[in-house]
């Protein structure tokens, strides 16, 4: 199989590649609806400390909307925003566009699957914002479905891309930045990766990860009845005009 390259460089831990034009539809919302939280607080409409993670004022304050803002916030508009905000929606666009193509509900099941994952870890961990490592993670599934493309980093380093989540962790530790995100991200993601590509395909191995019918109901297209006979004039041309039997037939 031919290996692709990708250039990754950029700010914070890494930086965009090349691709091809158009983005993912998931991708962008995410991207815009960060952004739009970053907006609201540089205009100090909102702060940080509303969005947290916080299990106590979520639990015993019903502060639920913390459960999903602690992954729209990336720091104040910057180097590392920046960042962060190329790489969301670069690897959610290829995943969406890529192995997750046609599968808008398994695209959206594996959000949710992972942001719950990661909420029970942030329990245990003193993380308060958890939007870098659910980047991570998308970066991570990505580079395991994509084991045979080359990455650039910086043009100093060539690896293939499962390398690229431990290279971007090690980044992040040159850099004097705290690893627990990237670790967090890329257990989330392997623990994805593990239960829906190589589980079910080891002897005794079965699917455990299944998308809920009602996700698939929403946002999957619904597949043509192959026994679904139309009715004359929903068949292509309409109706067989001229095609009458014959008179004293």
């Amino acid at each position: 199989m031919r290996a692709r390259r990708e250039e990754v460089g950029g700010a914070g831990r890494g930086g965009a590649g090349s691709g091809s034009g158009g983005g993912g539809a998931g991708g962008a919302k995410m991207a815009y609806q960060t952004f739009r939280q970053e907006y609201l607080q540089q205009l100090e409409l909102i702060t940080p400390f509303q969005l947290y993670f916080n299990p106590e004022l979520i639990f015993k304050h019903f502060q639920v909307w913390r459960l999903i803002t602690n992954y729209l916030f990336f720091g104040p508009v910057g180097f590392n925003f920046l960042f962060n905000m190329i790489f969301l929606y670069r690897y959610c666009r290829m995943l969406e566009e890529g192995s997750f193509r046609g599968r808008t509900a398994d695209f959206v099941f594996m959000f949710l699957f992972g942001g719950l994952l990661m909420t029970l870890f942030g329990l245990f961990v003193n993380l308060v914002f958890l939007g870098q490592a659910f980047t991570i993670m998308l970066v991570y599934v990505w580079s395991r479905r994509n084991p045979y493309v080359r990455m650039n980093f910086f043009g100093l380093l060539i690896f293939q891309a499962p390398f690229l989540p431990w290279v971007l962790m090690g980044f992040s530790l040159l850099l004097g930045n705290s690893i627990i995100v990237d670790l967090l991200g890329i257990a989330v993601g392997h623990i994805y990766f593990f239960l829906e590509d190589v589980f079910p395909n080891q002897p005794g191995g079965g699917r455990l990860l299944r998308t809920p019918s009602v996700l698939k109901a929403i946002f999957d297209t619904p597949e043509d009845d192959p026994n679904y006979n139309p009715l004359p004039e929903e068949r292509p041309g309409g109706f067989a005009w001229g095609e009458g039997q014959r008179l004293g037939g």
